[in-house]
C-alpha cells in the first residue's frame, strides 16, 4: 500500500500567435490506482524567455515561434500599448 504522486505534461499550441499551453497533472497513486489528481494549467508567450524551461518547451517553442510569428505578436503589443 503505496502512495506515490506522479506528475505528467501534456502542451497545445493556441491561436494566431502560437501560445504554449502546459497543463500540469498532478496525480495521487496507490498500488497503480489513481486516488485523486489535479491540474495546473500556464500559458507562454511568443515573447517568453524559454532558456530555463524544459526541452519539451524549448522544442516546441524554437518549432512554432518562428520570426514572422514574433514580429506579430511584438506588433499586437505595441498596438495595444497606444
Amino acid at each position: 500500500m503505496a502512495l506515490t504522486k506522479v506528475i505528467t505534461y501534456d502542451y497545445e499550441i493556441r491561436g494566431e500567435y502560437k501560445f504554449i499551453q502546459e497543463r500540469q497533472k498532478t496525480a495521487v497513486m496507490e498500488d497503480g490506482n489513481e486516488l485523486s489528481s489535479s491540474y495546473h494549467r500556464r500559458v507562454l508567450s511568443p515573447d517568453a524567455d524559454v532558456s530555463s524551461e524544459s526541452s519539451e518547451v524549448q522544442a516546441l517553442a524554437s518549432a512554432v515561434w518562428t520570426d514572422e510569428v514574433k514580429a506579430a505578436w511584438a506588433e499586437k503589443q505595441a498596438a495595444d500599448s497606444e
